[in-house]
C-alpha cells in the first residue's frame, strides 16, 4: 500500500520521514520540492502535484499551514481531488475550521473517497521522533483504517467524534499550550526579578503540581534565550484566530486566550512571527524591562 504525503513543513517532514522508517512505502509532494530533497533521498517517491499524489496512494496525509492551504491543495486546478477515487482516504493532519472540514469531507464523499480530520500537538520534536498526540475525528472504519499509518508518528491517538471533532479537540489543546505557556512566561519572570537561577528554578518545580510539557520543554529554551521554534508565533496566531472565531460562534468568553493573542500580535509586529512560540515572553520582557535568561547575565 502507497502511502502519500502532501506538506514537507516543519512538521509534514518529520511525520512523512517516520512513515518511511516504519518501513511504509511513502510518496510525498510539496509546492516547493526542494523540501522533499532529503526524504527522496532516503527512498521517497516525489509526485510532482498533488493530482499525481492521490492518483498513486490508498491514503493520503496532508499537513499544511492553513484553511485555504488545505482548500488549494484539496481542490486545486491539480488537487488531490482530481486523483482521489472510491475507497481512498485523505487524513488532514492540518488545524484548520471545523465547519471547513465538515465541507472539505462532503465534497471528498461525493467522488467515493472518505476524510479523517487529525490535527497534531507535539511540536516538530514529536514529529521528528514519533511521540505526537494526535485528536481524530471522523468514522470508526475510517479512523481504523488510517490507525496504523498515524502510529508511525503518534505516541497518543484519541478518535475524539465525527469529522469535524479532532479540530475542535485541537482548538482546546491550543487554549491550554498558550495560557499555560503565559503561566510559564509569568513564572519565569518573577525568578529573573528575584535574584534566581532560572533553570534551577525549573528543575526545582517541573516535576510537581506546577509542572508541564511548556515548563519542562520551552522554559530551558528561553533560559538560554534560544528561540529555535517547535512551532512559530505565525503559525500558533492563525490557530488562536480559530480559537476565537469558534469561541465567538458558541459564545464562549476566552479572556485568557485573547490576551495572548494581542500579546504574539504585538511581537509580529516586531517581525518575531518566525520566533518560536515561547517567544511569548518577550513581549512581558519589555513591559518589564528585563530579560529572562543568561544572555540578561
Amino acid at each position: 500500500m502507497k502511502i502519500g504525503y502532501a506538506g514537507m513543513g516543519i512538521m509534514g517532514r518529520g511525520m512523512a520521514a517516520c512513515l518511511q522508517r516504519a518501513g511504509h512505502d511513502v510518496v510525498v509532494w510539496n509546492r516547493t520540492v526542494e523540501r522533499t530533497a532529503e526524504l527522496f533521498e532516503a527512498g521517497a517517491a516525489v509526485a510532482k502535484t498533488p493530482r499525481e499524489l492521490a492518483a498513486a496512494c490508498d491514503i493520503v496525509m496532508i499537513c499544511v499551514s492553513d484553511t485555504p492551504d488545505v482548500e488549494a491543495v484539496v481542490f486545486g486546478d491539480d488537487g488531490l481531488i482530481h486523483g482521489l477515487s472510491t475507497g481512498k482516504l485523505v487524513v488532514d493532519h492540518s488545524t484548520i475550521s471545523a465547519s471547513a472540514t465538515q465541507r472539505f469531507a462532503a465534497a471528498v464523499a461525493d467522488v467515493g473517497a472518505a476524510w479523517v480530520d487529525a490535527p497534531v500537538s507535539g511540536g516538530s520534536e514529536g514529529a521528528a521522533n514519533g511521540t505526537l498526540a494526535i485528536m481524530v475525528g471522523g468514522d470508526t472504519g475510517d479512523v481504523e483504517r488510517a490507525l496504523p499509518y498515524m502510529e508511525a508518528y503518534g505516541k497518543t491517538i484519541t478518535h475524539v467524534g465525527p469529522i469535524g471533532a479532532g479540530q475542535l479537540v485541537k482548538l482546546v489543546n491550543q487554549v491550554l499550550v498558550v495560557v499555560t505557556a503565559l503561566g510559564v512566561s509569568e513564572a519565569l519572570m518573577l525568578a529573573e526579578a528575584g535574584g534566581l537561577d532560572v533553570s534551577t528554578t525549573i528543575n526545582a518545580v517541573k516535576d510537581g503540581a506546577a509542572g508541564s510539557w511548556m515548563l519542562s520543554n520551552r522554559g530551558p529554551q528561553i533560559a538560554l534565550r534560544d528561540w529555535s521554534p517547535g512551532f512559530t508565533i505565525d503559525l500558533q496566531q492563525k490557530d488562536l484566530r480559530l480559537v476565537l472565531e469558534a469561541g465567538d460562534e458558541l459564545g464562549v468568553p476566552l479572556a485568557g486566550t485573547s490576551l495572548v493573542f494581542q500579546l504574539y500580535r504585538a511581537l509580529q509586529r516586531q517581525g518575531l512571527g518566525d520566533d518560536g512560540n515561547h517567544a511569548l515572553i518577550k513581549a512581558l520582557e519589555q513591559l518589564a524591562g528585563f530579560e529572562v535568561g543568561s544572555a540578561a547575565d
